[in-house]
């Protein structure tokens, strides 16, 4: 990839690998502060086209410059994860970030079971976003009141699932591949589909892999970048 200060004020697409922990903003910031630094910039657009949580990793698009107009076009491709649910255990956050809540029994769950629960998830579905989330209802985000002990009604949204694929059953873990729709939370989906196994899950770990025709492979990781910027 050619990086320079014509192309980035242009406008460049940048396919980047967000690391584990960090914020889709913190990836912004951060190529924002090398690309003000190597090219002498008092101000650059720079924003990312669909957030990733800070316990996943995978794909996020940066844009810059005249690029970042077409943001919400490329929110609006589909996307594709693998992700491993954690059968047995729920959170309140769905996921890793807080304390395990609740936990339920696994002995009845067998192959037969995981496979035909995947059916009820194909298509179009309804969908409720989770609490911890960074959706805004009366201009604050879920997540600042959940982590206040705040309650909030979230509405139930239509999303598409156009494949969900059992890859590895090892349980209580279960790896699955799933192609999804915008505003999919697969947060959501393995706290769904554990109630479906009449058990429980949250979601341990998750990576995105494509977004519409971009993919994983073709990702830079923040050191490349940098790279790129300042050789």
């Amino acid at each position: 990839m050619i990086i320079n200060k014509e192309l980035i004020v242009d406008g460049l697409i940048i396919p980047v690998f967000k690391p584990l922990n960090w914020t889709s903003f913190d990836v912004v910031k951060k190529i924002r502060y090398d690309i003000k630094k190597a090219y002498d910039i008092k101000k650059i657009k720079v924003g990312h086209a669909g957030t990733l949580d800070p316990l996943a990793t995978g794909l996020l698009l940066i844009c810059t410059g005249k690029k970042t107009k077409i943001i919400e076009t490329l929110q609006n491709l589909d996307k594709t994860y693998y992700a491993t649910f954690y059968i047995g255990k729920t959170t309140p956050s769905f996921d890793r970030e807080t304390e395990y809540d609740d936990i339920y029994p696994i002995d009845h769950i067998n192959q037969n079971l995981i496979i035909e629960a995947l059916n009820d998830f194909q298509g179009e579905i309804k969908q409720k976003p989770p609490i911890y989330s960074a959706l805004k209802i009366k201009g604050k985000r879920l997540y600042e009141i959940a982590r206040k002990g705040g309650l909030a009604e979230i509405k139930n949204r239509s999303i598409k699932i156009f494949e969900f694929k059992l890859i590895n059953n090892n349980l209580p873990e279960l790896d699955f591949k799933i192609k999804c729709s915008k505003g999919t939370y697969i947060r959501s989906l393995a706290y769904d589909y554990g109630k479906k196994l009449n058990s429980g899950a949250h979601l341990k770990y998750l990576e995105r892999y494509s977004i519409g025709e971009y993919n994983i492979n073709e990702s830079y990781s923040l050191g490349e970048i940098n790279k790129l910027l300042f050789d």
